[in-house]
């Protein structure tokens, strides 16, 4: 899909566009092309177009944020007449009587709810596969197009829709959106953290622009006023790409991407200088005990005999944590002071998204939970530790690597700065600007 959310729903709402048309043509391309994508568990053909038609006798069509846009919304998201099946087989198959708070917002905005996005099981890993596909990056076939949202992450990439929800418990929309070349946001805790996880997982967008990120956002968060995306001024940027806790050496696009970035900023203006966080050894040990911990408490509602048997071990290490008493609020208040007092000194952090190239995309589901841990913890170290202390963070596009894959850095900043992420994103945008699908062609 070649238009952005913003253009369809400009066009949907002066009558230009018949969204009923819009929602056929879309159908027909996840249907053309998901056999390969592999982005959905679920296409609401029939409820989708029932949804388009219902939407053209609306009295305020022409005020709707999300007018006729396609969105797909992750599998873990309760859509009445549908269930969410969180990737496993051990979840109740029984449709919801209800909408969630995010898809009523979405539905009021205007929405199109075309599909359920896949994820892997109980969303514990930055790869996204199940015994019924595999969700693969879109620019590369062959690698994975991430996790946990990585079916909402394809979706988008491959242009099946303009934009996608997500949410964000470790990097879950970080990691797909910097692997797939998209923009992806997480808000800091507030409205949209979600319960589970021990409060680190938020709803979040997935989009190929930042207004269109920032639109969708604004619907999910309930904040029209974050879709208006302002200028940033002149921000205080600290790089880092130190990783946290190991050091582990950063492959050299990585650093390169987020390099350039910062040259970008520099000559915007901004006041750009080499500074990292107080990680600290707690933060990173309770970031990984919370992993294991936050999807056991999930399973114990669940047959663990249908568990995936990577899962079952992930959650038996889990419950062993839970009743040592590891997890432990403390380790969050001691990381926010030290978070704290960083940005006092700064109002943006820059570093990458990922700490690894991404893995291969294969049946991970068939393997061990070792097999499964070991790429998921090298590649997610910069990104979970936003989710324990609570801030705002984004991916955004900078560069490409010599086989094709795009690259991802991150922007992290306190809390309610969404609005100063968003700003400084689009000025990224505009000054380094990347390709919004894979026809678009490399750089």
């Amino acid at each position: 899909m070649d238009a952005t959310a913003t253009e369809l729903a400009a066009k949907v709402r002066t009558g230009e566009l018949d969204p009923v048309r819009l929602t056929e043509q879309v159908l027909a391309g996840i249907d053309a092309a998901d056999r390969v994508v592999g982005a959905f568990r679920t296409v609401r053909a029939e409820a989708a177009l029932a949804e388009a038609r219902a939407l053209v006798g609306r009295p305020d069509l022409a005020e709707l944020p999300l007018a006729g846009v396609p969105v797909a919304v992750k599998d873990v998201t309760e859509i009445a007449g549908e269930y969410a099946s969180w990737g496993s087989a051990a979840t109740e198959a029984r449709p919801s009587t209800s909408d969630s708070e995010v898809v009523a917002r979405l539905r009021a905005a205007g929405a199109v709810l075309v599909g359920l996005t896949r994820v892997p099981e109980l969303c514990v890993w930055p790869m996204t596969d199940s015994p019924a596909g595999i969700a693969r990056n879109p620019w590369q076939p062959e690698y994975t197009a991430g996790g946990s949202s990585g079916g909402s992450a394809a979706a988008v990439a491959a242009g099946l829709v303009p934009v996608a929800h997500g949410t964000d418990g470790l990097g879950s929309v970080r990691l797909p959106a910097a692997m797939c070349g998209l923009v992806g946001i997480k808000p800091g805790r507030g409205p949209l953290t979600e319960p589970g996880w021990y409060g680190m997982s938020a709803h979040g967008s997935l989009a190929t622009t930042v207004a269109d990120a920032a639109l969708l956002l604004s619907v999910l968060a309930g904040q029209p006023e974050w879709a208006r995306v302002g200028e940033p001024g002149r921000l205080r940027v600290a790089v880092s790409t130190e990783v946290p806790l190991t050091h582990a050496p950063v492959p050299k696009p990585l650093r390169d991407a987020v390099d350039r970035t910062a040259d970008v900023l520099a000559a915007a203006g901004h006041t750009v200088e080499r500074a990292t966080p107080d990680y600290g050894l707690e933060a990173t040990l309770g970031i990984l005990a919370r992993w294991f911990a936050g999807p056991s408490v999930q399973a114990d509602d669940l047959e663990r005999a249908r568990l995936q048997p990577r899962t079952r071990t992930h959650v038996r290490v889990g419950r062993a944590l839970r009743t040592a008493g590891l997890i432990r609020e403390g380790t969050v208040q001691r990381w926010v002071r030290r978070a704290e007092q960083f940005f006092g000194r700064y109002d943006v952090l820059l570093t990458p998204t990922l700490a690894a190239l991404p893995p291969k995309a294969t049946r991970w589901h068939e393997r061990s939970c070792a097999a499964n841990a070991l790429p998921s913890v090298r590649l997610a170290p910069f990104a979970g530790l936003w989710n324990l202390a609570g801030y705002p963070a984004m991916s955004l596009p900078a560069a490409r690597h010599p086989n094709g894959l795009p690259l991802g850095v991150q922007l992290v900043a306190p809390p309610t700065a969404e609005p100063r992420l968003l700003a400084l994103a689009a000025q990224v945008e505009a000054l380094n600007p990347w390709p919004r699908l894979p026809q678009a062609g490399s750089r």
